[in-house]
Order: structure tokens, then C-alpha cells, then sequence
């Protein structure tokens, strides 16, 4: 079983949440939930353990916001499409995926985004503004590059398997 295969179970992430989770408005929304987190944590400075409130909600937000939009009228999109290559990627375990995504630029990837997470919550403890923004910005623009590598796979295996065809309307 992929790592990615285990954290989608985390987020009950069935046939129909994953179909959810392909509407735009949840892709792009997906984007709000690290500020929401720093901020709310941040908000300790001000408002000391009532914090824990929206930091709550922010942590909420983060795992119900893959299934609380609906299915998207159509998938033909950027958005869509990345979590449908992730849906792929996550299943290269069971349905090989071309070599040529098979390189180690996902790690890479992942990697940065990573190190922006930690730098991000290193930022968080210390109050670093700067740390938070660049390491947002690093998470960022490692998760968005790794989404359009799998907007990539999705265009290449949408038509070799019929599960994945279906997926598109």
C-alpha cells in the first residue's frame, strides 16, 4: 500500500469523497488551510489558550474540506485533473504508471513542500513572519508543481485504463 493510499484513507477519501474532492472550489480552498492554521496558532499571543478554538476549527477545516464540496459539474479542468493524477498515482502500486513519472521529481517535490511545512511551523512556534511566509511559499510551490506533474500522469493514463476514463466528464 502507497504512503499516499494510507493518508487518503486518513481523510476518507472513497471513490465518491475523491470525486468530491475533484471540484475546483475544493482544490483551490484546499490552498487556505496553512495560513488558516498558522493564524489561528499565531492567535496565541493574543487571545493565549482560547487559541485553541480556532486552532481547532482550522484543523477541522483541513480534513473535512476534501469531501464537503460536490462532485464537479465537469472534470475538464486543472483542478480536477490533479487529483484525479493523484487518484492515479496513489494506484501505482496496483496499475503501473509510464516510466517517465516514474523518476524521482515527486519525491523532490514532496520534499520541498516538506521543508516549507517545517519551516512553516518552526515560524509558527516563533512568531517569525518571514519564516511563515517563505515556508508557505515552499510548500506551496512544491504541492502545486507536484499537482501539475499529476495533471501530466492523468492526461497519459486517462486513456489505458477504463477505471480512469470514467473518471472524466
Amino acid at each position: 500500500m502507497t504512503l499516499e493510499r494510507k493518508i487518503s484513507k486518513v481523510f476518507k477519501l472513497n471513490d465518491e469523497n475523491w470525486m468530491k474532492h475533484a471540484n475546483p472550489w475544493s482544490v483551490w480552498t484546499r490552498y487556505s488551510v496553512l495560513p488558516i492554521i498558522i493564524f489561528a496558532f499565531w492567535s496565541r499571543m493574543w487571545i493565549g489558550w482560547w487559541c485553541l478554538i480556532p486552532a481547532t476549527l482550522s484543523i477541522l477545516w483541513m480534513f473535512f474540506n476534501p469531501i464537503l464540496f460536490s462532485k464537479p459539474k465537469s472534470t475538464k479542468n486543472w483542478a480536477s485533473k490533479s487529483v484525479l493524477g493523484e487518484r492515479v498515482y496513489l494506484n501505482r502500486d496496483q496499475i503501473p504508471i509510464p516510466e517517465i513519472h516514474q523518476k524521482p521529481i515527486h519525491k523532490i517535490l514532496n520534499s520541498i513542500s516538506s521543508v516549507g511545512m517545517l519551516l512553516a511551523i518552526w515560524a509558527t512556534v516563533y512568531y517569525s513572519i518571514w519564516g511563515a511566509i517563505l515556508g508557505v511559499s515552499l510548500a506551496y510551490l512544491g504541492k502545486s508543481w507536484f499537482l501539475d506533474r499529476m495533471v501530466w500522469l492523468y492526461e497519459d493514463m486517462k486513456d489505458k485504463e477504463e477505471t480512469y476514463k470514467s473518471w472524466e466528464y
